[in-house]
């Protein structure tokens, strides 16, 4: 089989970005499935390998089909923002937050070209970014910028659920606004998409409430009503096989137990605290997440994306503590849905 060609974004260099992406292609089962290319800057990559002790090679290359693809040498188009130690670990600021973003500018227009099969991305850090001038509230926002689309949704996805959002990051009093039939249709509709990208042809969709006990048929708010509810029916009338409002506190419940394929969340939080409970362990002891089991995609691009589902950790960046599983789980994601949608 043709190993699909992705794009990692490196992140944030103040953060765990380099790090992350350093130890997933240590792998050697990574190189197995694709041919992996790094876009950011050789010093933090550098820095990485050195500080978590492989024994990696970088392999300096222009564009994407100049790829070795081979175990022990990671290709990278370097984008030389940073000169040795011309930023920090740790820290917030404008140089970083431009080096990220162009970062991701590039693997969009790679992936929009045809030189790459889907893009995955490193985390960054939303103050940086915004400090450099780019004013978004994160990747979802960036993706559906340069790529001109209009309808898109966050899917989180761990080993055990999957969540797509209604609404993401604005606030509470917002999000509330933003649920109309016309979004929540959207996005049971996204939903559907997402699954047949991964493999899933003809999906179960739970929707969620917005209300407490999905409004207990209007006790506690009128939206499931005037506009969840009809989502639904309006779905279900174009075949799709969703069910709800389901009362939130149940819905992540019946998904994990095997009723729903992906749950169609109101807002950020409603969806965010369930997946990442389901994905992340902390170890007190130790203070180190045993596990990051997590991914993050935006369904509705014309091109694939999937990232890590956690931040840029600037407490434990620059130490080698970052644990890698996501960023591993994004690129297999990545993976499974670039051969599903080329014929790799």
């Amino acid at each position: 089989m043709e190993r699909p060609i992705l794009a990692i974004t490196m992140g944030d260099p103040a953060g765990i970005g380099p790090e992350i992406a350093v130890k997933a292609l240590s792998r050697k089962e990574i190189y197995e499935k694709c041919v992996p290319v790094v876009i950011g800057d050789c010093e933090p990559m550098r820095e990485a390998v050195a500080f978590t002790r492989t024994a990696l090679k970088l392999n300096r290359i222009g564009r994407p089909p100049e790829a070795a693809g081979t175990y022990g040498a990671i290709d990278m188009i370097d984008m030389r923002y940073l000169s040795p130690r011309g930023w920090e670990y740790k820290k917030v600021g404008a140089l970083t937050g431009e080096a990220s973003f162009k970062y991701v500018e590039k693997g969009i227009e790679l992936a929009m070209a045809g030189e790459a099969h889907a893009v995955v991305t490193g985390p960054i850090n939303k103050e940086s970014i915004n400090l450099a001038g780019h004013h978004f509230a994160g990747h979802t926002e960036i993706f559906a910028k340069l790529t001109a689309t209009n309808d898109y949704a966050m899917l989180l996805m761990s080993k055990t659920l999957r969540v797509i959002h209604v609404t993401t990051h604005v606030s509470m009093r917002e999000a509330c606004d933003r649920v109309t039939k016309e979004r929540v249709l959207a996005v049971i509709r996204l939903a559907r998409e997402g699954m047949r990208l991964i493999g899933i042809e003809a999906p179960r969709i739970g929707v969620a409430g917005l209300n407490a006990h999905a409004s207990e048929n209007g006790l506690f708010g009128d939206e499931e009503q005037k506009w969840i509810g009809p989502a639904v029916a309006q779905a279900r009338a174009e075949g799709i096989d969703a069910e709800g409002p389901v009362p939130p506190d149940t819905v992540f419940v019946k998904a994990m137990g095997g009723m729903y394929d992906v749950v169609v969340a109101m807002y950020h939080d409603q969806g965010h605290i369930p997946l990442k409970l389901s994905g992340f362990k902390l170890d007190l002891a130790t203070n180190r997440y045993t596990s990051m089991s997590g991914i993050n995609t935006t369904i509705g691009l014309p091109i694939i994306r999937t990232s890590v589902d956690h931040g840029t950790a600037f407490g434990k960046a620059g130490e080698g503590r970052a644990n890698e599983e996501s960023m591993v789980d994004a690129i297999e994601l990545a993976v499974t849905m670039a051969r599903n949608k080329f014929g790799l």
